[in-house]
C-alpha cells in the first residue's frame, strides 16, 4: 500500500517478517463471590446508598454507584500473586461548582 506525504513523499507499508509475539495474559475475570465482598466492602466504607454492579458486556471490571449515579469502575489487579482492586473515579470540573 502506498501513500503520498507532504511534499511527494511516498511511504510504503511493508508486512513485517518476525513472528507476531502471541499475547500470554489470561483473561482476568471479576467472580460473583468478589462482586459481592467488594459491595459489602463499599457500603461498610462509605455509605449503605454504595453499590458495585457487574458491568454489561465486560467481566473484567465493575460498576460503583451510589444510588442512582455512577462514581466510577472497579478493576481486578493480579500481579505476582498479589490480589488487589482498583477504583478509578473521574471528577468532573461542573461537578465541583456544586459545592
Amino acid at each position: 500500500m502506498l501513500g503520498e506525504g507532504p511534499k511527494g513523499f511516498t511511504a510504503r507499508l511493508v508486512p513485517c517478517e518476525k513472528p507476531c509475539r502471541q499475547d500470554t495474559r489470561t483473561e482476568i475475570i471479576l467472580k460473583p463471590e468478589e462482586l459481592r465482598k467488594l459491595d459489602s466492602y463499599f457500603k461498610q466504607t462509605f455509605c449503605q446508598q454504595m453499590a458495585v454492579r457487574a458491568r454489561p458486556h465486560k467481566n473484567d471490571s465493575a460498576e460503583v454507584y451510589k444510588g442512582d449515579e455512577f462514581l466510577g469502575v472497579l478493576f481486578r489487579d493480579e500481579e505476582d500473586g498479589d490480589l488487589s482492586f482498583n477504583f478509578s473515579m473521574a471528577i468532573l470540573e461542573m461537578d465541583l461548582d456544586d459545592h
